[in-house]
């Protein structure tokens, strides 16, 4: 199911991403969503929801870290 818009982001994602990693998740998360659709192309039992969400979090990680007080901020070149 991928997203149209940032705002039908899940919740957990949606209230504690700021806007930009929000696109930077979604994207992702689209992309993934196409290219995993197989189970052939899946390592392990996870499903395509899940390999996606994996993605999209992995994705969000190389721009943005959790700062101190845990809020999503991003990374220092």
């Amino acid at each position: 199911m991928p997203y149209d818009s940032n705002a039908s982001l899940p919740a957990a994602v949606k209230d504690v991403l700021p806007k930009h990693a929000q696109t930077i998740y979604r994207e992702a998360f689209n992309n993934a969503w196409d290219e995993y659709a197989s189970p052939k192309d899946r390592d392990g039992d996870d499903s395509r929801e899940e390999v996606a969400h994996k993605v999209a979090w992995s994705a969000v990680k190389q721009s943005y870290v959790k700062d101190e007080q845990g809020k999503w901020v991003q990374k220092d070149d």
